[in-house]
């Protein structure tokens, strides 16, 4: 199959994301200032790969500035991470900050921006704290959500005047689906209706952020927008057969719907809200609480695309004497010959980019939006060096390429999609996973004190910010 070159269309942005409980470490971190991340690690240890976890992770909190010297030689435009609420707090009940933790993240924008890097930062990567998780049950709480709020409020306080791009969560719906959804993290509990609560209070905590947002005038004053970053999981029926539909369109629901159409539309499926109500898993809300969503819509979405998600419907009987999981509606479905990553066990099917782009478009008002992350994380990666030590990771470029040929189509089509963010910009640690496959553009060497060093990816992503264009197969895609 020949080759094509692609264009990126002008003021496209072109980053790269990494989270900061996945790249800080605990250098200078207070006793009493673990996230639900550490509390997990320091729990169950054992089943992080390796025994590696967030206690050094990349220790970018004291080698920010080595690694914002290698953002700028591969010409970052821009780089999203998070503030870690947990550490950015000193009392949490009392909002009193932690000089030293937001004298660093003051610092690395100032670094950032040096390097005319914009800082794009999320105010919640999966870091509620640990006291607020064990004393209130996490955000299950409508007091951490206030809390939440007066976090927010100190952040934007501090360095509202400085960053234009916020956002509210990192993938809301994952943790707590793997809490008490799944029951595969700590604590291990299977409870559907603290499931929904926390997707719930998630929702309205971004609203409020919104809310807050407009009173502060961030906007107005420094032209600042606010989003969330949702992980939505484009899913495709076995078969065009009616049950097949219904299956996926359940799915879409319960795992998609229940963030984009709050955050969006400011409101909730009608149809989800029935089966939350036929289940006995509705949430706790307010009309006041619903009004806040209704009128408190986000700026823009940032959505972070890996693979498809197959399903079919269900072919067994769902034992009722068991808790409610949507899974009562829809099986999972492996397509026959599907390209996999073996390494992650996730399929790869770029068309997912071009699918989602046309439903932002069609279904949620054709709302600004960029790819938050996307990339592909691959197992033992020293094997593809050469013999100047460089990975040869064609691979990753590929990846790269394919779903940005994806993505350049539903752009070209009318899709309001404003860049691509790389998952990830270093290697970094993982849930569970922690080292075990390799997302970076630039090598974290765990053998040598987690020394850098650039991929050839890094380069050719260097080469394609700079000149806007890449090579990909011209295969035939929607006309």
């Amino acid at each position: 199959m020949q080759t094509k070159t692609w264009q990126l269309p002008d003021n496209f942005i072109i980053g790269a994301a990494l989270s900061a409980w996945q790249s800080e470490g605990w250098s200078g971190k207070k006793e009493h200032q673990d996230s639900y991340l550490d509390l997990w690690y320091k729990n169950n240890k054992h089943v992080w790969h390796d025994g590696y976890g967030p206690a050094v992770a990349t220790n970018f909190r004291n080698r920010y500035k080595e690694d914002i010297g290698y953002m700028k030689e591969i010409g970052l435009t821009h780089f999203r991470t998070s503030i870690n609420w947990s550490r950015f707090l000193t009392d949490y009940e009392n909002a009193v900050v932690d000089e030293e933790y937001a004298a660093y993240i003051s610092d690395m924008i100032d670094e950032l921006q040096a390097a005319g890097i914009e800082p794009m930062l999320c105010l919640e990567h999966y870091e509620v704290p640990a006291v607020l998780f064990e004393q209130y049950g996490g955000w299950a709480s409508k007091h951490v959500l206030e809390l939440f709020l007066k976090y927010t409020e100190k952040v934007l306080e501090r360095l509202g005047d400085r960053v234009k791009h916020w956002f509210t969560f990192n993938e809301p719906i994952v943790p707590q689906t793997r809490m008490y959804l799944d029951a595969i993290r700590y604590p291990f509990e299977q409870n559907t209706k603290k499931w929904m609560q926390w997707n719930y209070h998630k929702a309205l905590a971004t609203a409020h952020v919104v809310k807050l947002f407009k009173e502060m005038g961030l906007k107005e004053k420094t032209g600042a927008e606010i989003g969330v970053i949702l992980n939505p999981e484009v899913t495709y029926a076995r078969s065009t057969a009616a049950h097949d539909q219904e299956a996926a369109r359940i799915y879409d629901l319960f795992f998609n719907r229940v963030f984009l159409d709050p955050s969006i539309k400011g409101e909730y499926p009608e149809e989800l809200l029935d089966l939350l109500k036929k289940h006995d898993i509705m949430f706790e809300s307010t009309k006041q609480e619903r009004l806040i969503i209704r009128e408190n819509t986000v700026d823009t979405v940032g959505l972070n695309l890996y693979f498809p998600n197959r399903v079919k419907a269900r072919t067994s009987a769902w034992n009722e004497d068991i808790p409610f999981h949507p899974e009562r509606y829809f099986d999972p479905f492996a397509l026959p010959g599907k390209k996999m990553n073996p390494y992650r066990g996730w399929e790869i099917y770029p068309t997912i980019m071009y699918d989602m782009g046309m439903r932002m478009k069609e279904e949620y008002g054709n709302i600004k939006w960029f790819i938050a992350e996307n990339g592909m994380g691959v197992e033992n990666e020293p094997r593809f060096k050469n013999k100047e030590g460089i990975i040869e990771d064609d691979y990753r470029i590929d990846f790269i390429s394919s779903h940005l040929k994806w993505l350049l189509q539903a752009i070209h089509e009318g899709s309001n999609c404003q860049g691509y963010m790389l998952w990830a910009f270093t290697d970094n640690v993982s849930p569970m996973n922690a080292f075990k496959n390799r997302y970076g553009l630039v090598e974290i060497d765990l053998e040598n004190n987690r020394n850098r060093a650039l991929k050839k990816s890094a380069h050719w992503y260097k080469s394609l910010i700079e000149t806007g264009r890449f090579e990909a197969e011209d295969e035939e895609i929607y006309k």
